[in-house]
């Protein structure tokens, strides 16, 4: 089916904290709102943000992994009072562009990931270069907002 009226039905935002992620995270939402699609926020718990001992240890991990989870419903809140009709999570983890590509979009079917262009970590952490893998990579359509 070719998409003529360039709607898509399940929109993937990939979220963290830095100001290009919100404003990915805004564009995706308004998108939804305009075109009645469901939006699918992730976000990846990454492993080189533990030292080793830490990752060893499961009751980091998780404790982590929770404190992102809520942190997501707080995402999900702002949507559905945005008027985004349906909204879904997806937390995984691993290396962010790979993990987005080779996990994330096959498990939930989406048809448009949309991604800033930088992260919130150091010089050598951009997005941008996961940004370049994912728009690379992807089998979907990828938006990446500047």
């Amino acid at each position: 089916m070719s998409n003529q009226n360039n709607t898509f039905e399940r929109v993937l935002v990939g979220v963290d904290d830095s100001p290009d992620a919100q404003l990915a995270f805004r564009y995706a939402m308004h998108r939804c709102i305009k075109d009645g699609s469901t939006l699918i926020i992730t976000s990846i718990l990454e492993d080189s943000d533990m030292n080793v001992y830490q990752a060893l240890t499961k009751d980091y991990v998780h404790g982590e992994r929770k404190e992102l989870e809520e942190h997501m419903q707080e995402y999900r809140q702002v949507a559905l009072d945005a008027g985004v009709k349906k909204v879904e999570l997806m937390v995984a983890e691993g290396d962010p562009g790979e993990t987005i590509v080779k996990d994330v979009i096959p498990s939930c079917d989406a048809d448009l990931l949309v991604i800033g262009s930088l992260s919130k970590k150091g010089i050598k952490k951009y997005f941008g270069s996961q940004a370049a893998y994912m728009a690379k990579h992807a089998p979907i359509s990828v938006m990446i907002i500047r």
